[in-house]
């Protein structure tokens, strides 16, 4: 009774082995392809560039930090290197005026129709009354047709870089003083920005 036991069980074991052999394999669980990322999600959004805010700097001195004396009578007397960010829309031109309040309201520097799509301006800029770009310099209070520098006589003075996004050309020609300048921007500032130095 027993060897009848044993047969069986091997015999169904035989069975079964030659089924699990025959039989097709098990599909592997499928995994669908990703899908390709949504339009405007984070893997596909290409960022623009931020507008850079319409600020007056200058890599020579910081706001009220004294002017180097390179850029006053007292060195080579040439102007700072300027630099400022995206303007309002509409801008159609630049005009630049440096004054100092402390001196009497002792003019430095007076340049208009600097293009729109200026961003600065460099260091030691020319004495031409018109520059390459088109851009025209004033008459100062030292009745010059370019940059002058600090130069007070006594005392700690502020020096105001003032810049303006117009949404016009001012229509004067050069040599013009600030005053003549103000009165051709009147009713045509977008924006106005400042950088303060100092020297004494």
């Amino acid at each position: 009774m027993t060897k009848h036991i044993a047969f069986f069980l091997c015999a169904a074991g035989l069975i079964l082995a030659v089924i699990g052999c025959t039989a097709p394999p098990m599909e592997a669980a499928s995994t669908e392809p990703a899908s390709p990322p949504l339009a405007g999600s984070t893997d596909t959004l290409v960022l623009a560039p931020t507008k850079a805010p319409f600020e007056l700097t200058s890599p020579a001195f910081t706001h009220e930090d004294f002017i180097p004396s390179i850029h006053t009578c007292r060195g080579k007397n040439i102007s700072p290197q300027l630099v400022w960010g995206d303007p309002p829309e509409g801008t159609q031109s630049f005009a630049l005026i440096m004054d100092d309040p402390d001196g009497g309201n002792w003019v430095h520097w007076v340049i208009y129709n600097i293009p729109a799509e200026a961003r600065g301006l460099p260091e030691a800029v020319s004495r031409d009354a018109q520059l390459s770009d088109g851009s025209l310099q004033g008459r100062n209070t030292f009745q010059k047709q370019w940059y002058g520098g600090p130069c007070p006589p006594s005392g700690k003075h502020r020096y105001f870089f003032r810049l303006y996004a117009l949404d016009t050309m001012p229509d004067l020609p050069a040599g013009a003083n600030k005053p003549a300048l103000e009165q051709a921007m009147q009713g045509h500032i977008l924006a106005q920005v400042e950088l303060m130095g100092l020297f004494q």
